[in-house]
């Protein structure tokens, strides 16, 4: 393998010499900088990457932590994450930590020995092993997605309240009067401020908000969470419901269609996330968008200014505080309207 000295050998200079062509650290005469130049493309010379990140203690590498990257909206947010680093300069390392507090502990320290730049976290849990974990780390740290309690760090998000008041409000224009609600894991802050969002909607209009079912933001969860509202009397049921991912809304999609129910004629449907796959479900489903790309973006914009200033991760915050951030920016989203929501049957036929 070609080393440095190599380099130095056959352009008659020193070590030093091609170190500060190479890194551009110091002015060298442009007759010497060609001769070194010439040297590394005859003797076809890769900088070692370990060398380098010694000496600059800097790898241009960033990890990234996510709970599943199976979920089409983690990966969708990953590969927008990976875009945005790639754009910067950086490589991007992803772990998978499938919610298991020993798993990201174990990552975490392979990250930190791998001497990444900094870490972006996206997490759906607010165990308090996990937490601590991520309190305890030493890298710059950005959270993605949603904020963890008791960690004092930037984090960028969507505005989850905003997005299911969204989803209510729009059922609600259509006509429906009972408007159910699937939600994700219960004490999730996202999950919890979209159904937030809901109730409140729903309770500004003077609406029942008693139609709520609790998943696991699974095509499973929302398909068993539909049968259970299904199962309920004819009178009881609600004639709308917001699933509050794309996953549990084709779960629900699926119960209804087991009852030959047709939506939405019988029942309409809004999930939240707007995935890929929302677009080609049947009928393609009417969603609440996030903004995957700028949320990637901002969070790595975040981060880039955390490594320039050299700052590392807080401490976890004061008990006053605990269960927010020092910076939290949330991201307007959008409603994305298709063919699974519509007007109610009775209304519909007047």
């Amino acid at each position: 393998m070609t080393s440095i000295k190599d380099v130095a050998r056959l352009a008659g200079v020193s070590v030093t010499t091609v170190s500060h062509v190479l890194n551009k650290t110091r002015a060298v005469h442009v007759d010497t900088q060609a001769r070194v130049l010439e040297a590394v493309r005859t003797l076809d010379y890769v900088p070692s990457a370990v060398a380098r990140s010694l000496k600059m203690n800097a790898t241009h590498t960033i990890g990234m932590l996510v709970p599943n990257n199976s979920n089409p909206y983690f990966a969708e947010l990953v590969r927008a994450v990976e875009d945005a680093c790639f754009e910067a300069g950086y490589a991007l390392l992803l772990c998978n930590t499938d919610d298991n507090a020993d798993r990201q502990r174990v990552y975490l320290d392979v990250l930190a020995k791998k001497r990444v730049d900094g870490v972006i976290v996206a997490s759906t849990t607010d165990d308090e092993r996990m937490s601590r974990h991520l309190a305890e780390t030493r890298m710059p740290m950005v959270l993605i997605d949603r904020d963890i309690d008791g960690l004092d760090c930037p984090c960028v998000q969507t505005d989850h309240v905003q997005g299911g008041a969204l989803a209510a409000e729009h059922l609600l224009q259509l006509g429906h009067e009972r408007i159910a609600c699937i939600a994700g894991p219960a004490r999730l802050h996202s999950s919890e401020s979209r159904v937030q969002g809901w109730r409140e909607q729903l309770q500004r209009a003077g609406r029942d908000v008693n139609l709520l079912v609790y998943a696991d933001f699974s095509v499973n969860g929302g398909y068993l969470a539909m049968r259970e509202l299904l199962d309920r009397d004819a009178a009881a049921r609600p004639s709308a419901v917001f699933a509050c991912n794309d996953l549990m809304a084709m779960g629900a999609l699926r119960a209804m269609h087991e009852q030959a129910l047709g939506v939405p004629q019988d029942m309409a449907v809004v999930g939240y996330d707007d995935i890929e796959l929302a677009s080609y479900t049947q009928p393609a489903l009417t969603t609440v968008a996030q903004p995957v790309q700028r949320m990637a973006g901002e969070a790595l914009a975040r981060l880039l200014a955390l490594m320039a200033a050299g700052k590392r991760t807080p401490k976890p915050a004061p008990v006053a505080e605990a269960g927010s951030t020092s910076s939290i920016q949330l991201l307007a989203p959008s409603l994305v309207v298709r063919a699974s929501s519509g007007r109610p049957r009775d209304t519909a036929r007047g």
